[in-house]
């Protein structure tokens, strides 16, 4: 069997859970790690024949991308702010917006010549803590997460990454601490329990139900517990970057307004949506 042969065979059996573009992109991916061949590579070797072992590598994967399981997690890893993550169930899969969150904080902070102390919270695999360590390498940087689990992956993307970053495990919303923050940033659980019926079968079967939901009646409980410690642990002229649920920004803004904190922006992310909050710490603090 040749790999042209492979891409029907994933053409045939995944039609209908992703469209066309998709799983041609999937075959690429699964073409690289696997048979170690490049997108420009691979349009010259489709027609080799394949070793047998690959053959039934190719077609293990495919059985799981039939069962809508992510590719990211079936090859155990994802691109992030051109880093490469380890990834499994414990934690989300980085998203590209999220990219857009950090290249906000990187812009911001990148001139500053002083030494900067950040936190980021519910940091998963550390995509945003190891991506900002990455670029500010002179900024102390903790990752805090209530999941033993997501802090194991994160150790080990740092150590993969040669960054060096500070993990507290620790859930935010009882969470104290004497130290004082030029920046808190952080892409916490958003989505309501009403959202679900929307969501994608490999999103909502296989990534991390903790990371993902906050109850209906309660859709900012996240915001408002990292707004309070905030208000406690950023640095005078400190700043709180968030990534937001887009139905909620107007809600998200209003609670910050009502904390008193000053200078609030919204941004959009690449598909028009509102995205992220940017604030400072209010001056009464």
């Amino acid at each position: 069997m040749n790999l042209k042969d492979i891409l029907k065979k994933y053409h045939s059996v995944l039609v209908g859970i992703y469209d066309d573009q998709e799983i041609v992109v999937l075959f690429y991916i699964v073409a690289e790690y696997i048979s170690g061949f490049s997108k420009i590579q691979l349009l010259f070797k489709l027609d080799e024949l394949i070793a047998n072992e690959d053959n039934v590598s190719y077609i293990i994967v495919l059985e799981r991308l039939k069962n809508h399981e992510p590719i990211q997690y079936i090859l155990s890893e994802a691109y992030f702010y051109g880093l490469k993550f380890k990834v499994d169930s414990s934690v989300l899969i980085p998203r590209p917006e999220t990219e857009e969150l950090v290249e906000m904080a990187i812009n911001a902070f990148k001139f500053k010549e002083v030494t900067l102390k950040m936190i980021d919270i519910g940091t998963g695999s550390g995509c945003i803590a190891i991506s900002l360590k990455h670029n500010l390498p002179y900024a102390d940087i903790s990752a805090l997460d209530i999941s033993h689990s997501a802090l194991e992956i994160a150790a080990q993307n740092a150590m993969s990454n040669q960054t060096s970053i500070s993990l507290v495990q620790a859930d935010i919303r009882d969470f104290q601490c004497t130290q004082k923050f030029d920046l808190i940033i952080s892409n916490p659980p958003y989505i309501t329990k009403m959202e679900a019926t929307l969501m994608d079968k490999n999103v909502l079967n296989f990534e991390p139900h903790l990371a993902l939901f906050v109850p209906d009646q309660n859709p900012l409980e996240f915001y408002v517990a990292i707004a309070d410690f905030a208000l406690k642990s950023l640095k005078d002229d400190g700043s709180l970057f968030f990534e937001i649920n887009a139905n909620y920004g107007k809600e998200t803004i209003e609670m910050l307004i009502n904390k008193s904190f000053s200078d609030l922006l919204i941004f959009k992310d690449m598909q028009g949506k509102d995205r992220f909050i940017t604030a400072k710490k209010p001056s009464s603090f």
